[in-house]
């Protein structure tokens, strides 16, 4: 294949006609199949289009709901976008579970964000610093018309340091910034400050001291340890009994908190552990428009904050009551970016109630709580697979296009037995035969 020059500049009937003609066999049923999943409203799908560059279409997610959301004593319907089979499911049940039970608390611990102007200078460090100080002031006036904005809404930058790292390579200091950047997730109000800050610095320096300053690059950080977010559940352990659990509460509890203790001791448990938090926290972060990955990165780093990789939730068992918390940072915003701009992301604040940032993470911090408290309470009592290979079932169903006969009846038939693609295969061709 030989490669093609100016593809960004066709129109998007052109890209398809492309990539139809080079890369699916000139296949009718692939351009079809491409262009169905565009939006039929002309406008909506321009907007689409945009958020990224050659766009040829869309891609589909579930968009589902969590009914039943307590938090803080607010009840909430919270939407989720996520593809994997029982998630939604499994929030919703939590969610009811802890709906009689007080539900869920939550309370902002920190917002603060972090930038960084990373730079080489193969000077004094006294010197370096002794600048630093002295010019701090004049630095933070060079970018307050930057700020202006920001500190009516009640943020803005909220400090500077001087960091020495030349221990670990040659000539490399940074200037690290803290931030407040209200109900915005706030990267590009960031990344202007840091830039400016670091020109700024080049200049006084190379001024004052008479030496050459490289900036290397100036960049917000996605790893926020001081914007942090708590939600918690707790409850007597006797009112955790429930006849689906088929033992006593105590007994409950007890491998609860075990099966939590084990994620902070084996990485590998940790690993799965947090995938099943994110699950719901990714699927509140797609929903409203915010950036999943940033989120993900930084609730891994958080994890491994002390060395090795931990789970991210605790438990306690203490004087006959039971405690189940979540911490962890999360930089979201319900202002700019594809909050407004992206017409489902908006709606799904609306159902929310259009709350802040910091209300935002209490809620998406609970979805994840919630997710993690039903994978939990499944592991130690009937199973990861019940719930799971119910959903299971109902995709292979959909991938054999079995009618509401046959979807029936393979429910009726794999109740109590083990599910895979051959056996449900099998089945619904048995009956098919028989037809």
């Amino acid at each position: 294949m030989r490669p093609i020059s100016g593809f960004s500049k066709l129109t998007k009937n052109e890209k398809i006609n492309y990539i139809v003609q080079n890369y699916l066999n000139n296949s009718n049923i692939a351009k079809n199949t491409i262009k169905s999943f565009w939006h039929e409203d002309e406008s909506s799908q321009k907007i689409l289009d945009e958020f990224s560059e050659n766009t040829i279409t869309n891609f589909a997610f579930p968009y589902g709901v969590v009914p039943n959301v307590l938090i803080n004593n607010k009840m909430y319907c919270v939407p989720m976008v996520i593809e994997e089979s029982s998630v939604v499911a499994a929030a919703a049940k939590s969610a009811k579970f802890w709906l009689d039970r007080g539900g869920f608390q939550a309370e902002i611990v920190d917002v603060k964000k972090v930038g960084q102007v990373h730079f080489i200078w193969n000077g004094n460090p006294e010197d370096l610093e002794n600048l630093f100080i002295n010019s701090k002031t004049q630095l933070i006036e060079k970018v307050k018309p930057l700020c202006l904005n920001m500190e009516k809404r009640g943020g803005g930058l909220l400090d500077l340091k001087l960091i020495n790292k030349t221990d670990l390579e040659e000539g490399y200091f940074q200037i690290w910034a803290d931030f407040n950047t209200c109900d915005a997730m706030g990267a590009n109000f960031i990344n202007s400050v840091l830039e400016a800050l670091g020109q700024e610095f080049k200049l006084i320096t190379e001024s004052e001291l008479n030496q050459e300053l490289q900036v290397i690059m100036a960049i917000l950080s996605n790893y926020t340890p001081d914007c942090l977010v708590k939600v918690w559940v707790e409850c007597p352990i006797e009112e955790l009994n429930d006849p689906s659990f088929g033992m006593s509460p105590e007994e409950f509890a007890d491998k609860f908190a075990r099966a939590v203790r084990i994620a902070k001791i084996d990485t590998n448990r940790a690993t799965t552990h947090n995938k099943g938090i994110f699950n719901g926290i990714d699927s509140v972060i797609l929903a409203t428009g915010n950036d999943f990955r940033a989120v993900e990165a930084c609730g891994h780093t958080f994890a491994a904050r002390d060395g090795q990789y931990r789970g991210l939730t605790n438990c306690s068992l203490e004087n006959g009551q039971f405690r189940f918390e979540l911490e962890l940072p999360l930089s979201i915003g319900t202002v700019g970016g594809l909050t407004a701009l992206h017409p489902m992301a908006k709606t799904t604040l609306d159902i929310l109630g259009n709350p802040d940032a910091k209300d935002l993470m209490k809620i998406t911090a609970t979805i994840g709580l919630a997710q993690n408290f039903s994978a939990l309470r499944s592991l130690v009592t009937t199973g990861i697979q019940k719930g799971h290979m119910k959903m299971h079932l109902m995709n292979i169903l959909n991938h054999l296009e079995a009618n509401e006969e046959e979807r029936e009846a393979a429910k009726l038939n794999f109740e109590d037995k083990v599910i895979s693609f051959q056996l449900v295969r099998e089945f619904i061709g048995s009956i098919r035969n028989y037809q």
